[in-house]
């Protein structure tokens, strides 16, 4: 039995004691008993109500698209985990991917949306990444609604020094991340940063 049912329980118990605490009384003395008087039982005491339990928040359905419209940015999402030796299973170039295992787009926590900076062909989903500024719009689409993420900061850092507690943070607010790589590009060596959007839920409205 959960808390609650016991809470209301034992309340309900308290409630019954003393339910036929009042009974018949007679008024005597040396004077001539006048008629008796007969008291109605008290009515019971009704026990208070405890409220339900909350019913547990849907889940937000699965994002299918994200805009970035200061970049140009109009592509579909996929859902992507992590691979067997711990790394991001990055999407393909071309399309960009969020990160399963984690918050959806719209729910509490860090949502982690995840694109290519470069890729065979040149400049990919996220190139431009890096330009965003604080107050730009990013759009999630989802069935039947678009969440819409306002920036609050971008920054550059290094892949082995990432913000794990900032990506990820513990929260109940609905926030989202956009990462990439970034930095100076090496041949051989590919990108030594990641480029970060930080973002917060500012509205849900229906799909148009």
């Amino acid at each position: 039995m959960g808390r609650s049912a016991r809470l209301g329980t034992l309340i309900g118990a308290i409630a019954g004691l003393g339910l036929g605490a009042a009974g018949v009384l007679g008024l005597v003395d040396d004077r001539p008993a006048p008629p008796t008087v007969i008291t109605a039982p008290a009515p019971p005491t009704p026990a208070p109500s405890v409220p339900a339990a909350p019913e547990p928040p849907q889940p937000v359905p699965v994002p299918t698209r994200i805009e970035v419209p200061a970049i140009g940015v109009d592509e579909r999402l996929t859902g992507r985990g992590l691979r067997d030796d711990g790394t991001l299973d990055t999407p393909d170039f071309g399309d960009a991917s969020w990160y399963d295992p984690g918050p959806r787009p719209g729910e509490p926590g860090g949502a982690v949306v995840v694109a290519h900076v470069h890729g065979p062909d040149g400049p990919d989903v996220f190139w431009d990444l890096v330009t965003l500024q604080p107050g730009d719009l990013i759009r999630v689409h989802r069935a039947g609604a678009v969440a819409t993420f306002v920036v609050d900061d971008v920054e550059d850092v290094s892949k082995d020094d990432l913000p794990y507690d900032e990506i990820w943070p513990d929260t109940n607010e609905a926030l989202l991340r956009l990462i990439t790589c970034g930095g100076k590009r090496d041949p051989e060596l590919g990108y030594p940063d990641n480029t970060i959007v930080y973002a917060h839920l500012a509205s849900t409205s229906p799909s148009p």
